[in-house]
C-alpha cells in the first residue's frame, strides 16, 4: 500500500473492506476492495480471486475499471475505479418518488445494455446484477457495472451454481438470467421500487416464480411496458437475447444518440479555439489537401472533381455505377452529384457537372469506410456499426426489403457485432466482423453468396466457412480481408491463403490449373474441371496456391492478385489484354513485373485492370472504350 494513499472505508461486504484511495503517483481517486484469504478455505480463495480473472478480462467505459492487484498483510487486494457518483440504488432513493422520464431511463437502459453485450461477448454470466452494483459518474450521467465477486466465466451452456441476490434472480441461471436481473433493473427505474419484494424468502420465491409486477405509470410508451415485460418472461427461451433488445426499432434512436454524444466535449469550451482558428485561418492561404482524379465514362482523360473546400482531406474513395464517394479524414461521407448543363460554346449539349455534398443525416457519426455497389453504398462506423443507402430492388441493402432508401440505414441485423470490413459486389455484399464471421446477402445466383446454394438474401446471413487453411491444422480460419466482384466473393485468410465461391467463368477464381502453368511442365489433366462453387473454396490450383496474398481485385472475367512482396499476378480472360500481357498469349495466368518497383495498390473494371507503385505512378490497361484507361489510345498492356 505504500503507493497509495488510505482515505476513507466506503463499504464493508462478505468477502471484506472496501477502501477509498488516492494513488500517489498521479492523484488519482482508486477503490481498494480488501480481501483477507488467510483464514478462508480452497474455494472462498478460489471466489476471491474470481472478480480479478472475470475484471482483467473486460474493457468497457461501462464497467468499472480494473487497474491491478497485489497481496499485503494476508489480503487480496483489488485496485479498480472510482465512481463518484454513488450507486444507481441511491440515486433512485433520492428522487423521493419523482419518476424519471422515459428518456432518462433509457439513457441508463441503453448503457447497461452495452455493457452486457460485452460481458456475455466474453462467455461471462454477472449473476448479481442489481442497481446497488452499479455505479455512477460524478455528474451521474454514466453507469458502470461492478461487483463481479460472483461472476461466472462459461465454458458450458449453464452455470453449474446458485449464487446472486435473491430479489434478483431469475427461475434458472442461464445466460439470460443476466436478462432477467435487467428487466428487473428496468422496472426499477420506471418505478423507483423492486420489481419483486416480499417478507420472507419463500414468499418472494412465490413471487418471482409466478413472475408478476406492478404495473409500470400509464405515461411510459407501451414499447417500455412491452419491453419490461418480455425481459421478465418466466419461460427463458422466451426472452431476447441482448443483441435482440439492441435492434427493437424504438430503442435505435437512443442507442445512435448514444454512440454520437458519450464523451462529447462541451460547446462552451471549444469556443475561444474556434475562434481563435477561424481569425488565424483569414491570416493565411491554404493549400489544397487532396485531389481526386476520376476518368470514364466518357472521359479520355482523368478529370479532377471538386470538393467542398481546399482543406478537405480526402481518406478512401469507392466508385459505383452511377455514384461517386469518398470518406473524409474526420469522418464524413462525401457524395459527387451529376448535374448536366448546356455548353454552346463548345458545341455539347450534355456536359457533366459533378458536385460535392455531403451524406444528410451524418450529424456526429464518424464513417471510417465506405464501398460502392451498383447504385448502392455502404459506409462503416469508427464503432463498427454498417449502415446502406441507395437502390434496394437486389437486396443489398440489407434490411429484409427490397425498398429503395435514400438516407443511410443501419443495418440492424448485424447491430450486435462489430463490423470490420465490408465489400460491395454488383449486386452482393460481403462483411467481416471482428469475431472472425463472415455475412452476405443480395443475388445468390452463380454461389456468390457462399451460402452452398443460389439463393438470393435481403438481410445478411452468416456464412458456414471452412475450418482449416493452408496449416491444415483443424482450426478454425481467421480471416483478414473481403472481396466481392461481379459475381464472386474471395476471402483471404490470416495465413495469406485465398477462399473463394462463385462463378468461376475464364478461371478467374483460380480453381483450376492453368494451361499451361508458368515455369512448369504440362499440368495434370485428371482434375475435374470447376464452372462455379457455392461455398467457400480454398484455392490450391498450381501456382496460385503457393502465392502469399496481400489484397485481391476482381473484374468481369479476371482477377488481379498483390502478394506480399509487391509483385502483381493477373490470371483470367485475357482477351482483351487485361492481364496485361499480348492478347494473343492467353497463358491464364500472368506475372505484372516492376523491376526495382513494388506495387501499392491494385483495382479491376470489367475488362481493364488499375493499379499504383511505390514511386507514385498509375498504370492501366485492358480495354480502353470510354476512356477507362485514362489515356486515348486503346488496347494497351504495361511495358
Amino acid at each position: 500500500m505504500e503507493k497509495f494513499d488510505k482515505l476513507r472505508v466506503v463499504g464493508r461486504g462478505a468477502y471484506g473492506t472496501v477502501y477509498l484511495c488516492r494513488r500517489l503517483a498521479d492523484k488519482k481517486l482508486v477503490i481498494i476492495k480488501q480481501i483477507p484469504v488467510e483464514q478462508m478455505t480452497k474455494d472462498q480463495r478460489l471466489a476471491a480471486l474470481n472478480e480479478v480473472i472475470v475484471l482483467s478480462m473486460l474493457d468497457h467505459p461501462n464497467i468499472i475499471q480494473y487497474y491491478e492487484n497485489f497481496l499485503e498483510d494476508k489480503a487480496l487486494m483489488i485496485v479498480m475505479e472510482y465512481a463518484e457518483g454513488g450507486t444507481l440504488f441511491d440515486y433512485l432513493q433520492h428522487r423521493n418518488g419523482q419518476l424519471l422520464t422515459e428518456e432518462e431511463i433509457l439513457r441508463f437502459f441503453i448503457q447497461l445494455l452495452l455493457s452486457m453485450q460485452h460481458v456475455h461477448s466474453k462467455q461471462i454470466l454477472h449473476r448479481d446484477l442489481k442497481t446497488q452494483n452499479i455505479l455512477l459518474d460524478k455528474k451521474q450521467e454514466v453507469v458502470k457495472i461492478s461487483d463481479f465477486g460472483i461472476s461466472k466465466v462459461l465454458t458450458k451452456s449453464k452455470a453449474l451454481t446458485v449464487v446472486g441476490t435473491p430479489c434478483y434472480i431469475s427461475p434458472e441461471l442461464l445466460m439470460k438470467s443476466d436478462i432477467w436481473a435487467l428487466g428487473c433493473v428496468l422496472h426499477e427505474l420506471a418505478t423507483l421500487a423492486r420489481s419483486f419484494e416480499a417478507q420472507t424468502l419463500p414468499a418472494l420465491i412465490l413471487k418471482i416464480m409466478r413472475g408478476s409486477v406492478a404495473p409500470i405509470a400509464s405515461h411510459y410508451s407501451s414499447h417500455l411496458k412491452q419491453l419490461i415485460s418480455s425481459m421478465l418472461q418466466l419461460d427463458p427461451g422466451k426472452r431476447p437475447s441482448v443483441n435482440q433488445i439492441m435492434a427493437t426499432p424504438f430503442l435505435l434512436p437512443y442507442l445512435i444518440n448514444h454512440y454520437c454524444d458519450f464523451g462529447a466535449l462541451p460547446c462552451l469550451k471549444l469556443v475561444g479555439w474556434l475562434v481563435g482558428w477561424l481569425v488565424a485561418s483569414k491570416s493565411r492561404s491554404r493549400q489544397c489537401l487532396s485531389q481526386v482524379y476520376h476518368w470514364g465514362g466518357g472521359y479520355g482523360k482523368p478529370y479532377c472533381l471538386p470538393l467542398p473546400c481546399n482543406d478537405t482531406l480526402i481518406e478512401e474513395v469507392s466508385v459505383g455505377r452511377t455514384q461517386k464517394a469518398a470518406v473524409t479524414k474526420n469522418g464524413r461521407l462525401l457524395l459527387w452529384e451529376v448535374r448536366y448543363f448546356s455548353c454552346i460554346a463548345s458545341g455539347d449539349n450534355d456536359t457533366p457537372q459533378y458536385i460535392p455534398r455531403y451524406l444528410e443525416g451524418q450529424s456526429a457519426v464518424f464513417i471510417k469506410h465506405i464501398s460502392c455497389g451498383d447504385m448502392f453504398t455502404a459506409c462503416l462506423t469508427d464503432r463498427g456499426i454498417l449502415m446502406t443507402f441507395g437502390t434496394g430492388t437486389t437486396g443489398c441493402l440489407g434490411h429484409d426489403n427490397y425498398a429503395n432508401v435514400t438516407q443511410a440505414k443501419i443495418v440492424e441485423a448485424l447491430l450486435g457485432y462489430e463490423v470490420l470490413q465490408v465489400s460491395c459486389g454488383f449486386s452482393h455484399v460481403i462483411v467481416l466482423t471482428g469475431d472472425d464471421e463472415v455475412f452476405t446477402w443480395g443475388r445468390g445466383d452463380n454461389g456468390r453468396l457462399g451460402l452452398g446454394n443460389n439463393q438470393s438474401h435481403c438481410i445478411p446471413q452468416q456464412v458456414a466457412m471452412p475450418l482449416a487453411g493452408s496449416s491444415g491444422s483443424g482450426s478454425k480460419c481467421k480471416f483478414r480481408s473481403v472481396h466481392a466482384g461481379v459475381d464472386g466473393s474471395i476471402v483471404v485468410t490470416s495465413t495469406d491463403d485465398m477462399l473463394v465461391c462463385g462463378s468461376n467463368r475464364h478461371n478467374k477464381l483460380g480453381l483450376n490449373n492453368f494451361l499451361p502453368p508458368p515455369s512448369k511442365s504440362p499440368t495434370n489433366q485428371s482434375r475435374p474441371f470447376i464452372n462455379e462453387v457455392n461455398a467457400f473454396t480454398q484455392v490450391t490450383s498450381d501456382y496460385l496456391g503457393q502465392i502469399k496474398v496481400k489484397d485481391v481485385a476482381m473484374g468481369t472475367s479476371h482477377t488481379l492478385i498483390l502478394s506480399t512482396s509487391g509483385q502483381c499476378c493477373s490470371y483470367g480472360s485475357n482477351q482483351l489484354g487485361q492481364l496485361g500481357v499480348p492478347m494473343d498469349t492467353n497463358q491464364g495466368c500472368a506475372v505484372v513485373q516492376f523491376v526495382k518497383i513494388s506495387v501499392l495498390k491494385i483495382a479491376c473494371g470489367d475488362a481493364f485492370s488499375v493499379l499504383s507503385t511505390s514511386d507514385g505512378s498509375i498504370w492501366t490497361w485492358g480495354k480502353s472504350s470510354r476512356g477507362r484507361l485514362g489515356r486515348t489510345n486503346q488496347n494497351i498492356s504495361p511495358p
